[in-house]
């Protein structure tokens, strides 16, 4: 065990309150979720920030030291990667995303260039035994999850995103809608179901007034799977509804098509049944196409509305609405006609009078 100074908490470690002076190990449970410090060896221009504890976006230098997670990647758009299966103090890793998950990159978007090399400086102790200096290997998360966790909603309203593919508007879409729920006095709790570790989402729903927020890798997932896709969606509805919010809203990161499971959990009849309304975020009015028709022939689901970059102007709407037969409405020219759309067909309680909903 020795001490080691870091410049850089990154978000996947925001549960622990981590300070900058730091014990580490130079044993290295190669797991995923297991906490690591490590030097960045290179500079870069491009995807060169790192999001921190405090949701803060802070640029990445070399010979920064930074905390992260061991963990995978399998991204459309930016770095892939997968879990070492070993390593000692001074193997190199490649930070694989901007909430530090840290693996060996198998592929990188030349958009971004190379990632960040960095060199192993061992595992992060923490010491969970009170009066004792015996350290053991921090991990990300709050608790484990379930294997097969129960799902009860207790009739709360649910509203899901889904989108084409990672960039398609969710989480502008998600905001717009928290936001206009909350003018009406709605209690909105959300969540982000799949993807990698990243708390941006989430803090964006926070910032359009969500009361209470989760995220996947609350519950030590680094990066989602078909696997465990199902399990985390049911747990993170079961622990929303508990709080008894007036509608929940969530997110499924990545596309319909993709490696983050977002096909296994749309698969799962519990959670379909929870599902209130969908709403297709869309890039252009093909993949529109492409979307409902994957929601209506492979998951039994209706969307209520298309949104999304394929809404960005009139002709995208237009062809959404004669061709495919769905609302389509922008969320960022008209956030509040999205989400009055949504309330109307929830059948959601206005608890302020239209003129204060308005203003």
């Amino acid at each position: 065990m020795r001490t080691v100074i870091v410049d850089k908490i990154a978000s996947v470690a925001h549960h622990l309150n981590l300070s900058r002076e730091i014990r580490v190990s130079d044993r290295i449970p190669c797991e995923e979720g297991v906490l690591v410090a490590v030097e960045v060896l290179n500079s870069k221009t491009t995807y060169n920030t790192l999001e921190l504890t405090s949701g803060r976006m802070a640029k990445i230098r070399r010979g920064d030291v930074i905390v992260g997670a061991l963990g995978h990647r399998k991204a459309l758009f930016g770095y892939s990667g997968h879990l070492p299966t070993q390593l000692t103090p001074g193997d190199v890793v490649q930070i694989l995303n901007l909430g530090g998950v840290l693996g060996v990159c198998d592929s990188a978007n030349p958009d971004y260039g190379q990632p960040f090399d960095c060199r192993v400086l061992g595992t992060v102790l923490h010491f969970p035994y009170l009066g004792e200096r015996i350290g053991v290997p921090a991990r990300m998360g709050i608790g484990k999850l379930a294997e097969a966790p129960p799902l009860e909603t207790h009739g709360i309203p649910v509203v899901a995103l889904a989108g084409t593919s990672m960039d398609a508007g969710k989480t502008a879409a998600a905001s717009a809608i928290i936001g206009r729920f909350r003018h009406y006095g709605l209690v909105v709790d959300g969540f982000k179901a799949t993807g990698v570790a990243l708390r941006r989402d989430v803090l964006a729903m926070e910032d359009a007034g969500a009361r209470n927020t989760l995220l996947f890798s609350d519950f030590g997932i680094v990066a989602t799977t078909a696997a465990n896709g199902p399990a985390l969606t049911r747990t993170l509805l079961t622990r929303l509804a508990g709080e008894k919010p007036d509608v929940i809203v969530f997110e499924l990161g990545d596309g319909l098509l993709g490696a983050y499971g977002v096909d296994a959990i749309l698969r799962d009849p519990a959670i379909r049944q929870a599902l209130t309304c969908t709403v297709l975020c869309a890039n252009d009015p093909v993949a529109a196409w492409g979307g409902v028709k994957l929601l209506r022939e492979e998951f039994d689901i209706e969307p209520a509305v298309v949104t999304g970059p394929a809404t960005d102007n009139q002709v995208g709407i237009d062809i959404i609405r004669d061709r495919l037969g769905v609302a389509a409405v922008n969320a960022l020219a008209n956030g509040a006609e999205l989400g009055d759309l949504l309330q109307t067909q929830l059948g959601l309680p206005i608890r302020r009078s239209n003129q204060e909903a308005l203003a």
